[in-house]
């Protein structure tokens, strides 16, 4: 119950407000979607550059922000296809940012585009089905730094790393999670109920900051900085271990490792 209304709290403009200043006078770093071309800014120059959901509301934007910061390759991906915007722009400034159609986690489009220094992800882990399999794709590709921006629920005091999936949730238990109180347009799955033809459009996940932290490390990932807001969080990361990886043994081996498990005695599930 408690819980509950801290989340009421948090979705009044008043309460959010009130929120955001208690944090920033508590030391904490407060993050604003409007940063992100600051952080794109001060990362890219020099640097390769790779905007994983580059096309949704933002036709391109922070590719080109990046290209205009100096970036020494810019590369945009995203699973919609290049808007009319971000076509006429591209032609119009003779840019050089290279569009990828596709999904990171596939390994054709991983092979696609390649390794890059600088990894920017703003406002898609939520919205994949399996985001921790889309960590481990942007450590694949990630050389240095990760810019890292996703909305989260607010964090449940006794219960770290917790996280709620959307789809199949009634309208009473989606109400909780629609953010249109803060100025958020629709929400798809959370407004409405889940639409399945939508597919990456549908809200699948509302995580915690802890749980996507735990996330992040489990990745390969270390979050250098973390900005926060009552219902989104921006961390910037640096690749400090190999991507999680979990290799299958050869079909010989699987029955010799299924040989050894059977000798040892060792029950199966019923």
């Amino acid at each position: 119950m408690l819980y509950a209304w801290k989340v009421r709290l948090l979705k009044s403009r008043l309460g959010n407000r009130l929120w955001r200043r208690w944090v920033g006078r508590r030391g904490r770093a407060v993050g604003d979607y409007g940063d992100l071309p600051r952080y794109v800014a001060r990362f890219a120059p020099g640097r390769s550059f790779a905007d994983i959901g580059c096309m949704w509301g933002v036709n391109g934007e922070y590719a080109f922000v990046a290209e205009r910061a100096g970036a020494a390759r810019v590369v945009g991906v995203d699973v919609f296809g290049p808007t009319p915007e971000f076509e006429e722009r591209r032609t119009r400034d003779a840019s050089r940012v290279e569009f990828v159609l596709g999904d990171i986690v596939s390994e054709a489009t991983l092979e696609r585009v390649g390794e890059v220094d600088v990894v920017l992800c703003a406002g898609v882990l939520y919205h994949h089905p399996s985001p921790f399999d889309l960590l481990v794709a942007l450590r694949r590709i990630c050389r240095q730094t990760l810019i890292l921006r996703t909305a989260t629920i607010p964090e449940i005091r006794g219960l770290p790393h917790a996280a709620v999936f959307y789809p199949m949730l009634d309208a009473r238990a989606r109400r909780a999670w629609n953010l249109s109180s803060l100025g958020l347009g629709r929400q798809v799955g959370i407004s409405d109920a889940f639409q399945p033809e939508a597919g990456y459009g549908n809200w699948f996940w509302g995580m915690s900051p802890s749980c996507v932290s735990a996330m992040l490390a489990a990745a390969g990932f270390r979050v250098r900085e973390q900005a926060e807001e009552g219902f989104a969080q921006t961390f910037v990361c640096d690749a400090v271990a190999p991507p999680f990886h979990h290799p299958l043994p050869s079909t010989d081996r699987a029955r010799q490792l299924g040989g050894e498990v059977s000798a040892a005695g060792v029950a199966r599930p019923a």
